[in-house]
């Protein structure tokens, strides 16, 4: 995993604001977002929901730094993205923690 990842992920989780080269994390009333390059990708909720998606971008980066978040896991097979083991499209998610 990347420095940068690492760094991002654990203020995401610490609810800090971060930003480094194309990763941003921003606190609004409460809720978390993570963002990369100005996309969000995964919100953390005031009740520690955590929701993801790919914000239309099926890159290299996009699923290293969500497969960095608790309970992420993705994998590429044939091009098709798979979330935990389940066909998924991208859209808005919810991870049960």
């Amino acid at each position: 995993m990347r420095q940068i990842t690492e760094q991002a992920v654990k203020a995401f989780y610490n609810r800090e604001d971060f930003k480094k080269d194309n990763t941003e994390i921003v606190n609004t009333n409460g809720q978390t977002a993570f963002r990369l390059f100005g996309n969000t990708i995964a919100i953390l909720n005031p009740d520690n929901k955590l929701l993801i998606t790919d914000a239309g971008w099926q890159s290299k980066t996009t699923k290293e730094r969500l497969n960095a978040l608790d309970g992420v896991s993705i994998t590429v097979k044939n091009f098709k993205w798979y979330l935990n083991k389940e066909r998924w499209d991208g859209e808005w998610i919810e991870i049960k923690q």
